[in-house]
């Protein structure tokens, strides 16, 4: 009987998942991951009067031994903090430091949930970890690869793209071919705590608090201006680059004109563009490079497949190029809107997850978009 260690989260869907795992036949036990401490984090950050509200996981963590309970099975828990803060978080607010938008959660699987706590599930003797991610294992040609959910709607593979591909082997997800309704009914059906429990919608170490609140007790906030780029005037303040993506609508605190949507930044001037209604086809690029490239399949190069350049987007055709360098260029000649330096471009064939990679830089023509956009802003600027 194969030994499964199930990151319990406090949520129904790593509930499920246990239980499924149970119900077909595992050895299961349940570990609830403690990733983030207010206090501790001072500690490294050499700030003792950070006013950071404490992360509500105590209570996803009850959560987590009532269903644990509730299923019979052991629950451990485990303390991440230090690995968490030193592979996730210091790399979150460098790349939010550039004017980039990184995304946690990717970052978390790669390093906590499919490393640190993959580590401890070998030291421990179980063979393979288990998570409540909607996605789905699979193998070509004897070799595991990670594939789409049955769920399209709840699919998570995206946030899969930078797990290490020597891992895939030891890798469950009971719930690839379950969808959401269905999670909600066997939870129900057991009587479990967390039945009717709320999915959660804040970034993995924030919770549901307010992230520019949040933020700014590790990047203080910097006033400077918002500017349009159809006339180069000032229509607002902003209150740090950093805290603004692009395509980026509410938020801005424009008021009176607009809708404006974010189109570039400049971190050297602390400045934010923005366009309106009639500029939105400076949000459009026809092409970007990827680097940080995460192998998942076995493909060769060039070849047309499609991409996710953000969570929740619909796929996108694009040809896929091999640099020599080892980085890749996506192009996409049809144009997609808002495609953002610093998030994760996933691809795939198929259903099949292929590669992953960190967006660099985005062009339209041959040309950075951001180059593009400071030159715009200049032009009118100097009527």
């Amino acid at each position: 009987m194969k030994k499964v260690l199930v990151g319990l989260s406090g949520g129904v869907d790593s509930a499920v998942a246990a239980y499924l795992l149970k119900k077909q036949g595992y050895d299961v036990t349940c570990a609830f991951m403690r990733n983030w401490d207010s206090a501790a984090n001072d500690d490294y950050l050499g700030n003792p009067t950070v006013n950071d509200p404490v992360c509500p996981q105590e209570a996803d963590y009850h959560d987590a031994q009532s269903v644990a309970d509730s299923l019979g099975l052991p629950l451990l828990r485990i303390d991440f903090i230090k690995e968490y803060w030193d592979d996730v978080f210091k790399t979150f607010l460098v790349e939010y430091e550039k004017g980039r938008t990184p995304n946690p959660d990717i970052l978390c699987n790669r390093y906590i949930k499919f490393d640190s706590f993959m580590r401890f599930a070998k030291d421990q003797g179980f063979d393979t970890v288990a998570t409540g991610h909607y996605a789905k294992m699979a193998s070509e040609n004897g070799v595991s690869v990670i594939q789409k959910a049955d769920d399209r709607n709840k699919d998570q593979s995206y946030f899969l793209a930078a797990v290490r591909r020597q891992v895939l082997d030891h890798i469950l997800f009971p719930l690839g071919s379950v969808d959401k309704p269905e999670v909600r009914r066997i939870a129900s059906e057991l009587g479990l705590s967390v039945a009717a429990k709320k999915d959660s919608t804040g970034i993995c170490f924030i919770g549901e608090r307010k992230f520019r609140q949040f933020l700014a007790n590790y990047l203080p906030m910097k006033d400077g201006r918002i500017i349009n780029i159809s006339d180069g005037t000032a229509v607002g303040t902003h209150h740090g680059v950093f805290y603004y993506t692009i395509g980026q609508r509410k938020g801005l605190d424009i008021g009176g004109i607009g809708p404006f949507f974010v189109a570039g930044k400049d971190v050297a001037k602390n400045e934010l563009y923005v366009a309106d209604s009639a500029h939105q086809d400076l949000l459009y690029s026809d092409s970007c490079l990827i680097t940080e490239v995460n192998w998942l399949a076995d493909r060769k190069l060039p070849m047309d497949c499609c991409a996710k350049f953000r969570y929740r987007q619909p796929d996108q055709n694009v040809h896929l190029e091999l640099n020599a360098d080892g980085t890749l260029t996506a192009s996409y000649p049809q144009t997609v809107r808002s495609v953002t330096p610093g998030q994760e471009a996933v691809f795939y064939d198929g259903d099949t997850m292929i590669c992953g990679g960190r967006i660099e830089t985005v062009y339209r023509g041959g040309r950075d978009m951001q180059e593009i956009i400071r030159e715009s802003v200049s032009k009118v600027q100097s009527r």
